[in-house]
């Protein structure tokens, strides 16, 4: 089969030929339709996450027909329509014993731990555990992003800040993962401001349903805080911090409402330091995210498949598996183009 090999990390990955991966016992083997590209993805071609070991095969948020299952697998079968969380459970430790997959401490992932979606082929681990079953009627390219940044925004916003309807919500950073926490925001009636420094990214959140945008180019983080606040009266009850940077977290912790929640989404290069101080003066909680468990996909497909939300509304580019090589070194490089690319072997 044809994969992309990131051979050594900041350079360019090939297109290369590869064996079809065997499923293990409890594994399934999927043909992959469409598979996201993500800033993680970008994250860990710089070398910035220490799981992934080059050479490997990125990619993790993606949606395929079973081709394969390995002898003890039971829950799915071939022909099946299937996504996967980007974190794969064990089955067996506390966490996932509790319903917590998202965090188990044995974790696997594909395009990390083991060879990813960039690719024909990609096994799903522990597959009766963490292969999700996708209706026909949801589109392909939105089921794959269900995968990593919709399945974390809408825990992050559901399951982590209990965001109530009516509610207002900032959320920081404009890119696939904010936007997605802008269309689950709006979905769930939601007050929605949007903050960015690009004024193309406003114009795409305020395409996705967000009511208010907060342009903060040129702004020094004091004044980014009065910005957000003012577009907020006075501050919103939820922060989203979807960018990965320390001096936006500690905007969004600033900008919040007394008692307000933030989540961290976006990936951190290093520990940040987070301003206390607002934290205990103010009661705010500073919540992390992390992707969701399989057996918690339901909600997440029953609100798309009522038409409350659209991923696949997200996608302004699609690209060939020979085009990806290219297009994840733009992302790691900064000079992508903006919105979602999504790739179809």
């Amino acid at each position: 089969m044809r994969a992309v090999r990131v051979l050594a990390f900041g350079q360019e990955p090939e297109l290369v030929d590869v064996p079809v991966p065997a499923p293990g016992p409890r594994d399934a083997l999927v043909r992959v339709e469409a598979t996201g590209l993500c800033r993680s993805d970008a994250h860990a071609w710089r070398g910035a996450d220490e799981t992934a070991r080059a050479p490997y095969t990125p990619g993790h948020e993606f949606v395929g027909i079973v081709a394969a299952v390995g002898a003890e697998v039971t829950r799915v079968g071939i022909g099946q329509r299937v996504t996967t969380p980007f974190v794969c459970g064990c089955g067996a430790c506390d966490d996932c014993r509790a319903g917590r997959a998202q965090v188990c401490r044995f974790q696997e992932q594909p395009g990390f731990t083991y060879d990813g979606s960039f690719a024909e082929y990609v096994l799903i681990r522990n597959a009766d555990l963490n292969a999700v079953v996708v209706p026909d009627d949801v589109d392909p390219a939105g089921a794959a992003l269900l995968g990593c940044r919709f399945a974390t925004s809408y825990r992050g916003l559901v399951d982590r800040a209990a965001l109530r309807a009516g509610e207002t919500v900032a959320v920081l950073g404009c890119g696939g993962v904010g936007l997605s926490a802008v269309l689950i925001a709006v979905a769930l009636e939601a007050r929605v401001v949007a903050v960015d420094v690009a004024p193309a990214a406003l114009e795409r959140a305020r395409a996705a349903g967000a009511h208010r945008t907060v342009g903060i180019e040129g702004l020094d983080d004091d004044a980014a805080v009065a910005a957000i606040r003012g577009a907020t009266d006075g501050g919103p009850a939820v922060a989203v911090e979807a960018l990965g940077r320390a001096a936006t977290l500690a905007v969004g912790v600033r900008s919040l409402a007394s008692e307000g929640r933030l989540v961290q989404i976006g990936l951190l290069g290093e520990d940040p330091v987070v301003p206390m101080g607002e934290v205990i003066a103010r009661e705010l909680a500073v919540l992390g995210s992390h992707g969701m468990a399989a057996a918690d996909y339901p909600r997440l497909l029953d609100l798309v498949r009522s038409g409350g939300l659209d991923p696949a509304s997200l996608v302004t580019r699609t690209i060939a598996l020979d085009e990806a090589p290219a297009a994840l070194s733009a992302l790691g490089a900064g000079t992508a183009a903006p919105g979602v690319t999504m790739i179809r072997p």
